[in-house]
């Protein structure tokens, strides 16, 4: 993994802490439709593989409730579609419609610039400085429960 994804794992673990699933993204969504940084993380991550509830909730480490809500609410907008699995029904896949495809992609591409302004940043330091930064953030997400 690289530096500059670790100091994107670590500040999005610390805003995840502290205020409840906020993202830090350079760069803001453009669309005309109200959604939140988790629902616009929840299409992007529907952009690339069809998920299930469960796991959009492991990997955005929230609650199977508060996903259940925020899933249903994009459903109703017409950004997702629900998929049963066919060997086994009690499965239910979520799909991106063609009305959130740009939303996802959009929220994609800040995360990427996202990354490039940490790189930028590191540009600033020497191979042996950001081997000591590296180390901090392991240590540092080790504290933080990670």
């Amino acid at each position: 993994m690289q530096i500059s994804e670790k100091i994107d794992s670590l500040i999005h673990t610390i805003l995840q802490k502290a205020e409840n699933q906020r993202e830090l993204l350079i760069g803001a969504c453009q669309s005309d439709v109200k959604l939140t940084n988790t629902q616009e993380h929840i299409l992007m991550l529907l952009a690339n593989e069809n998920l299930t509830n469960t796991d959009l909730a492991k990997r955005l480490n929230l609650t199977q409730a508060a996903m259940t809500k925020a899933v249903k609410s994009l459903v109703q907008q017409g950004m997702l579609e629900t998929i049963k699995n066919q060997s086994d029904a009690r499965q239910t896949y979520f799909k991106l419609t063609d009305l959130a495809m740009p939303i996802a992609q959009e929220h994609a591409y800040h995360h990427s610039q996202t990354l490039a302004a940490y790189d930028r940043v590191l540009e600033a330091f020497d191979e042996k400085e950001t081997q000591v930064i590296d180390r901090f953030i392991g240590i540092l997400k080790k504290e933080l429960g990670e």
